[in-house]
């Protein structure tokens, strides 16, 4: 078996920590008011007989992470997407396991992560285990990952909703005008778009010709999963997107998208149905890893001094593949935990640097899988990870895996590697670049604020947020960027020379199929696929190699230092208090934000916004907005 382990945390992925037992997890559920004490799992039943087969559970909640979080590697926490699907794996070779029950609670998968499970799914099934789908509720996520299973089964009476996909798109030039704020951006790349949140009233023919082919692509690929899986043809896909788009469990049933609805007590008789009677509950899958702490005695004076001393570990044992990951916006300087407005953290130029240069110095990496999840974002900074890329495949492969989304900036370091893999959903592209100012000349005379202007030096104002850009400025302002961007294409040409830049190029967005096709990918594949593949070329032993993510988890020691020197900081004292609430500054602004505009409008703008905040310190984007919401 291949270990898998995140920089700081070695560990075979047999050796997590166990959940309790199945019977108290199931006893204590409380899901669609059901009353489990009655559930048919007698202490007796979870005994591991021999002589009997069993059927395992993995319970899937949330939106599984990329990347496990910083402190992980000391105290452990939930299993990461790529540990969900090692986790699958591992079950191949259970003699005792006939089926496995995947349990959607309160899961929020997106269709990429639909697609890096579905892999591991099939190959568990074709190692002859049967693979079922349980959720009280399902959405069109849900749905997908049942299109990969032997049967799905759903709480009876439960509610289902598939309606399609929509998306809402907020322009704000107006509410910027009312405010005293004017918007000068440019872009380059008629498809770009990036600006035209902030810019405009409605989109551009060219945004909505671009986002209409992305949202054709994307409901395309849902739909044809869903036929291929459900054995559906395109009328009985229509009836049933028309009948669930608010329904229930027997209605789901009735247009063949469900295959069993009962209640979750009888699910076991259900399964004993088809597998005999002496199938029991086998011990539950853990969806955790362990980390180095040791806190399970509980907390003391010397453990925590233990703590102190300990530094992951970022040094294999032997042969070993390296996932980088690009996760989030891409910024100069160091990585943050968490963006501006909370959510997501950002990635810094100068980290991934530093992890590219750990993994070039030492020998037993002999390749490297680039695993890229963002939108872009700082033009310079994109260029920085681009040159410690191809530094770093001077001498060792470096190939890439794109997850939900490489564009724009994140594109831009995609080229850099010798081979892309993408998922049917993913999406790339956006090349092309955005940048500007947000005037407030006409906001500081509401607010009856004074501003007298000093400058020295021919261009010291071109950013002053006392003025706008005349004619002039925006052509030299255009002429810059264009220099931008005729870098990013010239990167894209390097990297992908059988590309055709006038069907790819000007910010235009693809779906991983349609990029396949369009030469900007090499292949249809997970991060899993990408590893295994890149072992193969590699000859490495499929028993004696290593994965390690980075970049690499702070010391608990450096964790520590950092949340003090905030508190030391400036202004420090007011985050501390806006901390009470468990929020900062920023995020306080942001949850007024989500509260009015609601959470599904907020997941789409709070990106954006993260973005245009990096032009108080960089004025050119390499940043493509994030518009798909799946419903």
């Amino acid at each position: 078996m291949v270990t898998r382990v995140m920089a700081g945390l070695r560990m075979d992925a047999s050796a997590r920590r166990s959940s309790p037992a199945l019977l108290a997890r199931l006893q204590g559920l409380a899901c669609a008011g059901l009353c489990l004490a009655t559930l048919s799992l007698a202490t007796p039943a979870l005994a591991q007989d021999a002589a009997s087969s069993t059927v395992r559970l993995m319970e899937l909640s949330g939106s599984p992470a990329e990347r496990a979080g910083g402190m992980a590697w000391l105290f452990g926490g939930e299993a990461t997407l790529h540990d969900l699907v090692d986790k699958l794996h591992e079950l191949q070779d259970d003699t005792e396991m006939q089926a496995l029950v995947i349990r959607l609670k309160d899961a929020e998968l997106s269709p990429t992560q639909v697609e890096e499970l579905a892999p591991a799914i099939k190959a568990l099934r074709d190692a002859g285990k049967k693979v079922y789908v349980f959720g009280e509720a399902f959405g069109t996520a849900d749905f997908l990952l049942g299109a990969h299973a032997d049967e799905v089964i759903g709480q009876a009476g439960g509610p289902v909703s598939m309606p399609g996909m929509h998306m809402e798109e907020m322009f704000l030039a107006d509410t910027l005008k009312w405010a005293g704020l004017k918007a000068d951006f440019v872009q380059v790349g008629d498809y770009k778009g990036a600006n035209e949140q902030m810019s405009r009233s409605s989109p551009s023919p060219q945004w909505s010709e671009n986002i209409n082919g992305l949202l054709d692509s994307m409901y395309g690929n849902v739909r044809r999963t869903m036929m291929t899986g459900y054995g559906l043809d395109e009328s009985q896909m229509d009836a049933a997107m028309s009948k669930l788009w608010l329904a229930d469990m027997n209605d789901a049933q009735s247009v063949k998208m469900i295959d069993t609805a009962l209640d979750l007590p009888l699910l076991l008789k259900h399964l004993r149905s088809t597998h005999g009677k002496g199938l029991n509950w086998g011990s539950e899958v853990s969806t955790e890893v362990q980390g180095s702490g040791g806190l399970s005695g509980g907390m003391n004076p010397f453990a925590l001094m233990s703590m102190l001393e300990q530094e992951p570990d970022t040094t294999p044992d032997g042969d070993a593949i390296a996932v980088v990951h690009i996760d989030g916006a891409i910024v100069d300087g160091d990585s943050t935990s968490g963006g501006l407005f909370g959510g997501e953290g950002s990635v810094g130029s100068r980290t991934i640097r530093n992890a590219l240069e750990t993994i070039r110095a030492n020998n037993d990496f002999k390749g490297v899988i680039m695993r890229i999840n963002s939108p872009g974002g700082s033009a310079t900074a994109s260029e920085v990870i681009w040159q410690g890329v191809r530094r770093l495949a001077e001498r060792k492969p470096v190939w890439v895996s794109v997850g939900s989304m490489a564009a724009s900036g994140g594109y831009y370091i995609a080229v850099a590697g010798d081979r892309i893999y993408v998922n049917d959903s993913s999406i790339v592209g956006s090349i092309g670049v955005v940048g500007g100012k947000i005037s407030m000349a006409e906001l500081y005379d509401k607010l009856k604020v004074g501003i007298t202007t000093r400058s020295r030096g021919p261009k010291a104002d071109m950013f002053a947020s006392a003025k706008g850009w005349d004619d002039k400025a925006l052509a030299e302002v255009r002429t810059k960027m264009t220099q931008t961007y005729e870098l990013f294409t010239s990167r894209v040409k390097a990297g992908r020379p059988d590309i055709d830049l006038a069907k790819t190029a000007e910010g235009r967005l693809f779906t991983g199929n349609k990029a396949l096709d369009l030469k900007m990918a090499d292949q249809i594949g997970s991060l899993d696929q990408a590893i295994d593949d890149m072992a193969d070329r590699l000859n490495l032993d499929d028993y004696g190699y290593e994965v390690m993510h980075f970049p690499a988890p702070k010391s608990f020691a450096e964790t520590l230092e950092e949340t003090f020197q905030s508190v030391k900081a400036p202004g420090g004292l007011a985050k501390g208090l806006a901390r009470e609430a468990g929020l900062t500054p920023m995020e306080l602004a942001g949850e007024a934000i989500r509260q009015v505009v609601g959470e599904q409008s907020w997941q789409q703008l709070r990106p954006q916004l993260e973005g245009f905040m990096q032009m108080r310190e960089g004025k050119v984007l390499l940043m493509s907005p994030r518009a798909i919401i799946v419903k």
